[in-house]
């Protein structure tokens, strides 16, 4: 198998480049480059070939021709005494003791190597190039990924209109009542400027009415969390399923350049959105 790519320079050291580049890698099989598919390959590319014998016949065959080429051959190969590990410019070992497959013959735990290979190249390319998230998105705007690289945390909020916003001194009474009106499952505490103070959850609620019936009357700013997680509305809406995993959090406060409140994320809208 082998796969060609543009060439760049890491360190000293010529790699093929990833899809951010604009020239993408392509696969050449290798009976048809025998017939006229080698025109895919040019001077100054790098050429990926794959062979965990290092002996594949229709592999080696083409080896003289892509030497008339100004390229490089990186040999991704289980055996460094093959006839490819030989004849090439840089020989990755993936040699495993043994296959998965019960009789030892099926490639099974050979080519998972190579694959995770594949991938660690890729990512150590990804960031040698310093590829963005706003570069993925770029390239990749279709399904779940790329929704959630496309779009800002103002596009999937609920604006302030839909804010359950509360102040310090109301009681927590009041605060079910207005969280109850807008359907939401937070309330965000703001001070007399609307600078964001706290949160108070349902589940905040629950907790502390196994302990006190009476919270009803008490001050939410007496309950609520102080310094909650935060996103900037114009934020990926990516760092939204970040934050709220990493925090183990279902609602997520939006906040302006001043670090007002301006909407809330719930996580069960990422569900409509189909971001999860």
């Amino acid at each position: 198998m082998l796969g060609v790519g543009k060439s760049w320079n890491i360190g000293g050291k010529t790699a093929t480049t990833v899809p951010s580049t604009g020239s993408p890698a392509v696969g050449l099989d290798s009976l048809d480059a025998l017939h006229g598919d080698l025109g895919v390959i040019a001077d100054g590319d790098i050429v990926l070939a794959l062979s965990y014998s290092g002996e594949t016949e229709e592999l080696l065959r083409i080896l003289p021709a892509i030497a008339r080429f100004q390229v490089q051959v990186i040999a991704i190969c289980g055996d460094a005494k093959s006839t490819l590990a030989q004849n090439c410019d840089v020989f990755l070992d993936v040699n495993v003791e043994q296959e998965a497959c019960p009789l030892n013959l099926a490639p099974t735990s050979s080519t998972t190597v190579m694959l995770g290979l594949g991938d660690a190249l890729a990512m150590v390319l990804l960031e040698a190039r310093g590829f963005q998230k706003e570069d993925f998105a770029k390239f990749h705007p279709g399904g779940m990924v790329g929704r959630s690289l496309l779009l800002r945390v103002h596009q999937i909020m609920r604006p302030r209109a839909a804010l359950a916003l509360v102040r310090p001194e109301d009681n927590v009474r009041g605060v079910l009542e207005v969280m109850t009106s807008l359907r939401a499952g937070a309330a965000v505490v703001a001070g007399a400027g609307d600078e964001l103070l706290g949160i108070f959850t349902h589940g905040d609620f629950v907790r502390h009415f196994q302990t006190d019936p009476r919270i009803g009357e008490r001050l939410v700013a007496d309950l609520m969390t102080l310094n909650p997680v935060v996103v900037h509305q114009d934020k990926m809406a990516v760092e939204v399923l970040n934050l709220l995993e990493r925090h183990r959090i279902d609602d997520l406060v939006v906040v302006d350049d001043h670090g007002v409140p301006v909407g809330i994320v719930d996580s069960q809208d990422l569900t409509k959105l189909k971001l999860l």
